[in-house]
């Protein structure tokens, strides 16, 4: 699928770039003989798994419970360790202080990498610092990409949510949506505050954002029921998760309302709604993508010395717009469990 153009100062390192580094590997052959034959980062290239001494790398989300967004991104994160003779220790909390105790017990343990992301920076900046201290690379993935070279990561791999925001406003005034409510799972969190920003900034329409607890369902389906019922001139719903979007449709279809519904994010039961026409569309990150480069990009590190952009250009892993013209192409990935 086409990735979104976007203007900013900001530059980025392509995504194709951080591939070609992660297939490294690749570059030999095997053996006549059918033995094994390492490249100079110590890839067995025959069997496209590495020979290198085994590392341990932390991978620490901001994931709420039940969100499946981080079973992709983990899948991600595991095809990398597989290749790279990783250990992968993954853990979670979406309360910031508990994750930066995370990464302080990471840092005890005295592991080689640390795949971190960066949805509340403030809260994690000096427990960065600290892994930099102890002389553990740190890279930012998925939230944090304004501040992660202010925090001191090595590399990110994640989206520009506000560009994000901005083409997901682009898509409402294609359609001609007039008044939307753009629904907030989690207060505080950085990327879902540019998200929505970034689609007020472009939609020329009237927008609301209505703020809902993104760990309780049944609440959240409430609160949007509510919205909808005390105002009926909301004609879409713009979630920021596909599993807040899944429960968007029952709210919309117990209100009464006539609001149609789009989303950031997927998994495979919104690719299903999309198909069925229960979600317009969704703007895709690539979480697989971005767990697998996390992981590798420190191997690569670790083993060659090698990081993205020079240390001061973010990968970027989207937006792209995943609909009814495309989302064929999408749904084999997603019924794997890998989109």
């Amino acid at each position: 699928m086409d990735r979104l153009s976007h203007s900013r100062s900001r530059r980025y390192v392509p995504v194709v770039a951080a591939m070609a580094a992660a297939t490294l590997f690749a570059a030999g052959c095997s053996s006549s003989s059918g033995g094994k034959k390492a490249d100079e980062t110590g890839n067995d290239v025959s069997a496209g798994k590495a020979t290198t001494p085994r590392m341990t790398v932390a991978l620490i989300t901001h994931a709420a419970p039940g969100d499946t967004f981080w079973d992709i991104v983990r899948k991600g994160a595991e095809a990398a360790a597989a290749k790279d003779n990783v250990k992968l220790v993954y853990s979670s909390d979406p309360n910031a202080g508990n994750q930066a105790n995370l990464v302080q017990n990471a840092i005890d343990q005295k592991v080689d990498g640390i795949a971190l992301t960066l949805a509340k920076p403030d809260a994690l900046k000096s427990v960065v610092a600290k892994a930099g201290q102890a002389g553990i690379p740190v890279v930012g993935f998925n939230s944090g990409v304004s501040d992660w070279t202010k925090v001191g990561m090595l590399e990110f791999f994640g989206q520009d949510e506000e560009v994000a925001g901005e083409a997901f406003g682009k898509k409402l005034n294609e359609v001609g949506a007039k008044h939307t409510a753009c629904v907030i799972q989690e207060q505080g969190n950085i990327g879902l505050t540019q998200r929505c920003a970034g689609l007020k900034k472009t939609f020329s329409g009237k927008t609301d954002i209505l703020y809902v607890n993104g760990t309780d369902m049944p609440s959240v389906k409430s609160t949007i029921t509510a919205k909808l019922q005390q105002d009926s001139s909301i004609d879409f719903v713009a979630t920021l998760a596909a599993p807040i979007a899944l429960t968007a449709t029952q709210a919309i279809s117990e209100s009464g309302s006539k609001a149609k519904l789009a989303t950031f994010d997927l998994n495979k039961d919104a690719v299903a709604a999309i198909k069925s026409g229960k979600i317009q569309w969704a703007i895709d990150q690539q979480p697989y993508l971005q767990g697998y480069l996390s992981v590798d990009s420190l191997w690569l590190y670790k083993t060659n010395g090698n990081y993205s952009g020079g240390g001061s250009q973010a990968v970027l892993t989207g937006p792209a717009i995943v609909d009814k013209t495309n989302i064929d192409k999408v749904a084999a990935f997603a019924a794997k469990g890998t989109r």
